[in-house]
């Protein structure tokens, strides 16, 4: 009576019962490497309780699926169908939680079809890669401090066109108007700059440079978002 609990209604002769002892192995399995994939995540990353416990989880999830279509290829065929069709109900995810939720899928379908060894080889390799690059700068710190993003007032006769072309010329590489608004009642334009610094020892010289143009007035500059094109 307990065998009969854990087949399938619609199961033949022919058709192969994972046993439960091989069942919870894969399915504790898939947990531990849930665990570890989440742990490598956390490792210097800014995250949220609800993403690491997916993360957790995942691996789990695809793991049953697996061994639940056991070599059905029609079976199989629909369940592809269905990973095709789910999508997260939030905001877009970094590339980097991209990448986890990948490996987390990865881990789980190695668990699914049996090899226990490599699926841990795999996750303690990606692991150890995904710490390492967390380490590694790839130059991000540089990028930050070079390009700015510069929001100018200026009054409203000044002709906005190109009265800061020679001083964008001096201090930076390359620079752009993404935005115009006027501000104080119509009597103010803001200007929106997107500028890459050719020295960053030089930023304040840049900034005072820009004062004197702009009779003084407001200069804010913060770093460029990069978010939009991170992927």
């Amino acid at each position: 009576m307990f065998d009969k609990l854990f087949t399938g209604l619609f199961d033949s002769v022919l058709t192969s019962v994972i046993s439960v002892p091989h069942f919870l192995l894969c399915m504790g399995a898939a947990l531990i490497l849930g665990i570890l994939l989440t742990f490598g995540y956390m490792y210097r990353t800014r995250y949220t309780k609800s993403f690491v416990v997916t993360l957790a989880l995942l691996p789990a999830v695809v793991c049953v699926v697996i061994m639940m279509v056991n070599g059905n290829v029609g079976t199989g065929v629909a369940v592809a169908g269905a990973f095709s069709l789910v999508r997260f109900r939030s905001a877009p995810g970094s590339a980097k939680e991209i990448v986890a939720i990948f490996l987390a899928m990865g881990a789980g379908l190695i668990v699914g079809m049996g090899y226990i060894g490599f699926a841990f080889l795999f996750t303690l390799i990606m692991c150890g890669m995904c710490m390492l690059y967390n380490r590694l700068d790839f130059g991000t710190k540089r990028n930050a401090a070079i390009y700015k993003t510069i929001n100018i007032t200026i009054p409203e006769d000044l002709d906005y066109s190109d009265v800061f072309d020679d001083i964008f010329a001096q201090y930076t590489t390359e620079h752009e108007l993404v935005r115009v608004k006027t501000t104080n009642m119509g009597s103010m334009f803001r200007l929106t700059y997107a500028v890459s610094l050719r020295d960053i020892a030089l930023e304040k010289e840049f900034i005072d440079k820009l004062r004197c143009r702009n009779g003084n007035l407001e200069i804010t500059v913060s770093k460029q978002e990069t978010t939009t094109a991170e992927l």
